[in-house]
């Protein structure tokens, strides 16, 4: 057993991250602010939290350096990062600024809080960096081949996020060689699963999602021309990925998380679609910004250092996430919110 502590411990990944290690009997402490996530994903099958609340889960913001966040890293083994600002990319568009202000504040805040804990301390960090990172000269085209780890430099993302979390990668390698400090970096593309936020902040999968459970009421609008694409990634893979890093992916530099498979918008609307069992004919807005093109991942190195490789099937990650949202928005309908 081992003490973990993990941030964003209440949003898609961090919740199912943390229900996984519970099981593997690890003792997991959560940090969260409720941004995005909910106490609520926190619950296991019988509905009941999987950590003990009171003792277990910290409500703290990490853009604020603070002591408290000092002395409660100081009491774990192992660090999880998850913790960052991200939504949708209307959101991320319209928010470059404060967004890539807040990401930076809470990756030195948590890393200045490991430093000063100390190798004799802390066994291990992990940090989730993301595809989003990578130059736009190498996903500004439909014809794709997967990235590399190799090709973040020269650098060049499209957005704050990605610098933001490049900026994070950067730091993170600092500190493991200055510290001594075990580290990794995962790098997530296009995570996608429940639970999830499938309201004005949602990402494209829960947005499509929620539109098709609403029409005709909700209008089925695409954003872009829908050619645009992304290794999509369930988070059933990605949580694998992280306890497999938490094995041996230490000392390895960054690691890609994602299929070798790029798949368009248009493909996830259709699907959307089919499952709905609706007649719905998608709108492709072009007034609205699709960001970068298209992207892949070459895994090798993931595959070579951790073992892994995607398992969850995308019509079958879809399925999921559609029985998901649309259980919660009955039971939003029930409550008359």
């Amino acid at each position: 057993m081992s003490k973990i502590l993990v941030t964003g411990g209440c949003g898609m990944i961090g919740s199912n991250l943390v229900k996984r290690l519970v099981s593997n009997g690890h003792e997991v402490s959560v940090i969260d602010n409720l941004w995005r996530g909910k106490l609520e994903y926190l619950n296991g099958e019988d509905s009941k939290p999987v950590i003990d609340l009171d003792t277990h889960f910290h409500n703290i913001d990490l853009s604020v350096d603070s002591p408290e966040t000092d002395a409660l890293i100081a009491e774990h083994e192992y660090v999880v990062h998850l913790a960052d600002i991200v939504a949708g990319i209307d959101y991320v568009f319209g928010n470059q600024g404060g967004l890539f202000r807040q990401n930076a504040l809470i990756n030195t805040n948590v890393f200045k809080s490991v430093r000063k804990a100390g190798k004799e301390r802390i066994k291990g960090l992990i940090y989730v960096g993301t595809a989003c990172s990578y130059p736009l000269t190498r996903q500004n085209s439909l014809d794709v081949i997967p990235l590399r780890e190799d090709e973040l430099f020269p650098a060049l993302p499209e957005s704050a996020y990605g610098w933001s979390k490049l900026m994070g990668q950067l730091e993170i390698g600092y500190l493991e060689k200055e510290t001594g400090i075990p580290c990794c970096t995962l790098q997530f593309h296009n995570v996608y699963g429940s639970p999830c936020d499938y309201g004005e902040r949602s990402q494209v999968i829960p947005a499509l999602i929620r539109k098709a459970i609403n029409y005709p009421e909700e209008e089925f609008n695409v954003w872009g021309s829908g050619k645009q694409g992304r290794a999509f990634i369930h988070v059933d893979d990605v949580v694998d990925a992280l306890v497999l890093a938490l094995e041996k992916g230490w000392g390895h530099g960054w690691i890609q998380i994602g299929p070798s498979e790029c798949t368009s918008i248009r493909e996830i609307a259709e699907t959307v679609v089919k499952i709905s069992g609706k007649d719905i004919t998608p709108f492709y807005d072009i007034s609205k910004p699709e960001g970068d093109k298209a992207r892949s991942a070459d895994f090798t190195k993931a595959r070579e250092i951790l073992g892994w490789s995607p398992r969850v099937s995308l019509e079958d990650g879809l399925r999921s996430q559609y029985r998901w949202i649309q259980e919660h928005i009955a039971r939003e309908k029930e409550a008359g919110k």
